[in-house]
């Protein structure tokens, strides 16, 4: 009883502040603020945030930069043992991803009603017919998730109207 892992909500909380400073890098390089931790036995292992412009590459979500650097650090493209923080609800692209890689749990800030593939439009990551299910945990610290979100558009829309 000992082994089995603790999933304490403080560490959630924690974890996604971690996501959230990395959401605020990609909104300062004018990216849309999105934020990513991989989290293997308390320890981060993984960091990034949205970088599609950047490096003018669609697949450049933080969900995959943050997989392609655990699968480095793990040595492995398995990360059976991890958990994702993510300050938006994967798309389909990165919950696909989520997926291949078998993360053990994924936990996000915002849902996507238009695009979210963790529940919001589809829920791939727990689909009966994938190969692996992950563990979802919505809405930690969903407010600031949401809020660097509504910023970024919000200043986007101002600068489109100019």
């Amino acid at each position: 009883m000992a082994s089995e892992p603790i999933i304490d909500l403080e560490s959630d909380h924690y974890f996604m502040g971690e996501a959230l400073r990395q959401a605020a890098k990609a909104g300062a390089a004018e990216e849309v603020p999105v934020g990513a931790v991989i989290v293997r036995d308390g320890r981060i292992i993984a960091r990034a945030f949205n970088q599609v412009e950047l490096l003018k590459d669609a697949t450049a979500h933080a969900e995959m930069l943050a997989i392609t650097q655990a699968e480095g650090a793990v040595g492995d493209w398995r990360l059976t043992d991890c958990t994702l923080y993510v300050t938006k609800e994967p798309c389909p692209m990165c919950a696909g991803a989520i997926v291949h890689v078998r993360l053990a749990r994924v936990v996000f800030g915002a849902s996507d009603s238009k695009g979210g593939a963790a529940g919001s439009i589809i829920n791939l990551l727990q689909m009966p017919t994938l190969n692996h299910r992950s563990e979802i945990t919505v809405g930690v610290r969903e407010e600031e998730c949401r809020g660097l979100l509504r910023a970024f558009f919000q200043a986007q829309r101002a600068k489109a109207g100019n």
